[in-house]
């Protein structure tokens, strides 16, 4: 084994973020606090897919792949401690878009990609199952399109538009996220720590 534990994504990282978010004013409608929960999620999204990656180039195996993406979702997904209620309820929903880019890289891993339909028709058929109230139904055509997002099809993030606020616009959004690091996995520097 020639990865060490943590390579991938560790707890300290994790806090770190966090930590971050509990020292700033964080409000959502502004475009800093913004980036600073979608860097947080971009930054998650990123270490996935180098996971992914060294899955498809053989340098891991898939129980060793699907295990290091159960580490990451383990330490990403645990519950909150947050004394700031608004502040909890937006790192939740960083942690609700990012739990479709775990199940969809799990999935991948595990059976590959979607054999059928598009992303649009896998959205829309999550967005139809969260208006009938069938949440597992709506997650897992999520993690379809995800499967897809993984194996290179090009997702319009525009359709995000169209979708309802909710679970499926959550998921979208995380996997909007996964496409971008799909495509350019480069760190997300926490380099305005300071700032």
């Amino acid at each position: 084994m020639s990865n060490p534990p943590g390579e991938y994504y560790t707890e300290e990282r994790w806090q770190n973020w966090l930590g971050r978010i509990r020292e700033e004013d964080i409000d959502a409608e502004e475009e800093d606090s913004a980036r600073l929960l979608l860097n947080l999620q971009d930054d998650t999204a990123i270490a996935v897919a180098k996971i992914i990656t060294d899955y498809d180039d053989g340098e891991l195996d898939e129980e060793r792949a699907l295990s290091e993406i159960e580490d990451i979702e383990q330490i990403v997904l645990a519950e909150l401690d947050f004394e700031n209620e608004e502040k909890a309820m937006l790192v939740d929903g960083v942690q609700t878009s990012l739990m479709c880019v775990f199940y969809a890289a799990e999935e991948y891993i595990a059976g590959g990609p979607a054999e059928e339909g598009t992303i649009e028709e896998y959205v829309q058929a999550a967005a139809d199952a969260e208006a009938e109230e069938d949440m597992d139904a709506a997650l897992g055509y999520c993690v379809q399109a995800g499967t897809l997002v993984i194996d290179g099809a090009e997702m319009d993030i525009g359709m995000s538009e169209d979708l309802e606020f909710g679970f499926v616009a959550e998921w979208v959004n995380g996997l909007d996220s996964l496409q971008t690091a799909m495509s350019d996995p480069e760190v997300v520097e926490e380099e305005d720590a300071d700032e």
